[in-house]
């Protein structure tokens, strides 16, 4: 592309870096992230040398209410169904913009502090995470045949409580799902980090591929350096406008709902 025309990165302020390196400092691990255009989308497989073959199928479904209270509260409560696997849930708290949590929360085996970091921002969570095992337990959930609670351990109905809107149960909230997902790890030749593709296909017919790669507080910086350099030289564009999976899910069954409630 012309240098006239190149679209310009993304990058973090001063003040938006300082605030980040506090957050990594009480963090398990960081989440280098880059969503690719749609209109890129075939030329960086064909340039990373991914084969969808190879990909895990899954089903992701959120919790909230038809005006999204829960996610204008900072909190994210998910359901996933796993291609060979099983079902999984978490309960999220982001923004955490608290301090740590209780020192009997933070210690928690299922707890998780995660900053996912794109080109332009970040975002810090607190996270619980349950494994559901094989079953049919989410699916039931989303057909209607099982209270929304049950999916959920104690600690995480215990965390629910403690950052959700007064009053609203997690039976109370409504199915918002699927969207379906297909998930790719893969290394590749010169990089020493495992790579993984996560291609989000909404019902609308949008679709989102994430690139990601974790590694820890520590090395963000020097990763993400070296992640940039390989990706640019194989042809990824790091010049596309970056979107967010759970913000377009959430936006997309949100909308919906108002509109089928306004047109009874």
């Amino acid at each position: 592309m012309p240098p006239a025309t190149r679209r310009k990165t993304r990058r973090l302020t001063d003040a938006q870096l300082e605030e980040m390196l506090a957050l990594t400092s009480h963090a398990d691990s960081v989440e280098l992230k880059l969503t690719v255009p749609d209109s890129e989308r075939r030329a960086t497989v064909m340039g990373l040398g991914m084969d969808p073959l190879e990909a895990q199928i899954r089903q992701v479904f959120f919790l909230d209410t038809p005006d999204l209270r829960l996610n204008k509260a900072g909190v994210v409560v998910r359901a996933r169904r796993v291609q060979g696997r099983g079902d999984d849930t978490a309960v999220k708290r982001r923004p955490r913009e608290e301090g740590q949590p209780q020192p009997s929360v933070r210690n928690a085996k299922t707890l998780v502090m995660e900053v996912d970091a794109m080109p332009g921002g970040y975002v810090c969570s607190a996270s619980f995470k349950g494994a559901l095992g094989p079953g049919t337990a989410v699916k039931d959930v989303a057909a209607g045949n099982r209270a929304i609670r049950k999916l959920y351990s104690k600690e995480q109905r215990a965390f629910y409580a403690t950052h959700a809107p007064e009053g609203l149960a997690l039976d109370d909230l409504m199915v918002l799902g699927p969207v379906n997902v297909m998930k790719l790890k893969f290394t590749l030749k010169g990089l020493s980090r495992r790579l993984v593709a996560e291609l989000w296909l909404y019902p609308d017919g949008e679709r989102i591929l994430e690139l990601s790669t974790k590694c820890t507080p520590g090395e963000a910086f020097q990763v993400a350096a070296e992640m940039r350099a390989f990706l640019a030289d194989r042809g990824v564009d790091l010049y596309g406008e970056q979107q967010t999976k759970t913000k377009t899910a959430l936006d997309y069954f949100a909308t919906n709902l108002q509109a089928g409630a306004a047109s009874r």
